[in-house]
C-alpha cells in the first residue's frame, strides 16, 4: 500500500473541502487500477505496438483491419470501476466537484456513478460508420469483428466502422473541448488524477484553469510537468490515496 504523509493528505483534503466549482481531470492512471493497460511509459501498449499503425486515422482509412485486429487481441471488456472512481463520485456527492473531465474512453466514471463526465478523447462504447454515419454499440461491432475482421457496417455494408475514440491525427470533439474549457475557466480547484499531463491539447485544460486562478491538486504515480504549479502533489496509487483524502473531506 502507498505510504503517504498525513500532512499531504490533510492539505489535499483541506483544499478540496473549500472547492465550490471544482473539477477532476483524469488520465490513464485511474483506469490502470481497473486492469486496463496504459499506453505510454514502461510496459505501455505503445512500447509494444506502433500507435501510428494501429491507432492513426490515416492508417485506419487505408486499412481498418490493422486497428480491428489489434482490438480483437487487446481490448479489455470486463473492467470495473475501482476505489478512485468511487472516491470521485463521493466528492461530487459532497458538493466539491462539478464534473469529471477525462482523457479516458472506457466509461468507468459513468459506470461508477459520476453525474457529469466530459470525454475529451471520445468513447470506446460506440462505433460510427465513416461512409453513412450510422452508429451502433461497440459490443455489437466487437461480436461482428470476432466473426469477420474488420467488421462491415450493417446499414450500408461499408468497411469503415470506427470507434468513437479520438485516433491519432484527429481533432478533439469540439463540444467536449468547449465544455471542458468553460469549466476550467470557472473552476476554483482542479483535482488531477492519473495523468502524465503530457498529451495536448487535453493537458491544456488544467493549465487554463491555473491561469484563471484555480488551485491544482495532483495525485499521480509519477512526477508531472505541472508539479511545480500545484498547491498539493501526492505521488502514489489513486485507488489508495483518493479514498483517504475524500474520507478526510467528509469528516471536515
Amino acid at each position: 500500500m502507498t505510504t503517504v504523509a498525513g500532512a499531504a493528505l490533510a492539505e489535499a483534503a483541506a483544499l478540496l473541502s473549500r472547492a465550490r466549482s471544482g473539477i477532476a481531470f483524469t488520465g490513464a492512471g485511474v483506469s490502470v487500477e481497473s486492469g486496463i493497460p496504459h499506453f505510454r511509459g514502461e510496459g505501455g501498449l505503445w512500447t509494444k505496438f506502433d500507435p501510428y499503425k494501429v491507432a492513426h486515422i490515416d492508417t485506419f482509412r487505408r486499412d481498418p483491419a490493422q486497428y480491428w485486429t489489434y482490438s480483437l487481441n487487446h481490448r479489455r471488456m470486463d473492467a470495473e470501476p475501482n476505489p478512485a472512481h468511487r472516491a470521485l463520485v463521493e466528492l461530487e456527492r459532497l458538493g466539491h466537484l462539478r464534473a469529471v473531465v477525462t482523457q479516458n474512453t472506457d466509461g468507468l466514471h459513468q459506470q461508477a456513478g459520476s453525474g457529469r463526465v466530459v470525454e475529451l478523447h471520445g468513447s470506446s462504447h460506440e462505433v460510427v460508420c465513416l461512409d453513412c454515419e450510422a452508429r451502433l454499440p461497440r459490443d455489437q461491432a466487437d461480436r461482428m469483428n470476432r466473426e469477420h475482421c474488420p467488421p462491415s457496417c450493417p446499414a450500408c455494408g461499408g468497411r469503415f466502422l470506427k470507434p468513437t475514440v479520438v485516433l491519432f491525427g484527429e481533432a478533439l470533439p469540439v463540444a467536449a473541448l468547449r465544455d471542458a474549457q468553460a469549466m476550467a475557466m470557472a473552476a476554483d480547484v482542479v483535482l488531477i488524477v492519473g495523468s502524465s499531463l503530457q498529451v495536448y491539447p487535453a493537458a491544456g485544460i488544467p493549465r487554463m484553469a491555473r491561469e484563471h486562478g484555480a488551485e491544482l491538486c495532483i495525485v499521480n504515480a509519477e512526477p508531472t510537468p505541472f508539479d511545480d504549479l500545484a498547491a498539493v502533489v501526492i505521488h502514489g496509487k489513486a485507488g489508495e490515496i483518493l479514498p483517504q483524502v475524500v474520507g478526510q473531506v467528509a469528516a471536515l
